[in-house]
């Protein structure tokens, strides 16, 4: 999320940019499985319940929209877990980076309803429909020397999701 909106940004305020350096966006949300992308989105109706006393989208119900996403990926993920040396260097980094991955916020209602009904259902953004405060983000118009790192083997942002802005953004590297 942080790359879209950084994105948006660069295009709104180029004179705040120098560079962009984006990591695992994606762009195109049904380039890799497009009826998973709404089967998500489709979930809004049910997390309003969810979102109507605080506004916001509690960090659990995201960790299970993740979990979702590859379910066996998580069984798979503790096995591997399981076969490490407890008090070696790769079973601490493990522990640290699943510690930073649960200690999320909230997300705010408005910020989960665009995220899974636009992005995901609609995929305004490689459709040309994703907006921000009024005018549309577009990968075109970026003007600034930027760096846009594909991931190669990850289920939130497949390779497949994040190519296409990577192709869009002029001279990107």
């Amino acid at each position: 999320m942080g790359g879209m909106l950084g994105l948006a940004a660069a295009q709104r305020r180029p004179d705040l940019v120098r560079g962009l350096g984006l990591l695992a966006v994606p762009w195109d949300f049904h380039a890799a499985d497009a009826a998973a992308a709404q089967r998500l989105a489709g979930l809004v109706p049910v997390l309003e319940g969810l979102m109507a006393p605080t506004g916001r989208l509690p960090i659990d119900a995201i960790q299970v929209l993740f979990a979702m996403m590859d379910p066996w990926g998580i069984a798979a993920k503790y096995s591997g877990f399981a076969r490490l040396d407890p008090a070696g260097a790769r079973a601490r980094q493990f522990v640290a980076v699943e510690d930073w991955l649960n200690d999320g916020v909230p997300l705010a209602g408005a910020v989960a309803r665009e995220c899974l009904g636009q992005w995901y259902g609609a995929n305004a953004p490689m459709r040309g429909a994703w907006r921000v405060a009024g005018a549309v983000v577009e990968p075109r118009g970026i003007g600034v020397p930027a760096f846009v790192a594909v991931p190669a083997r990850d289920r939130i942002v497949p390779p497949e999701s994040a190519v296409p802005l990577a192709e869009m953004i002029p001279g990107a590297v």
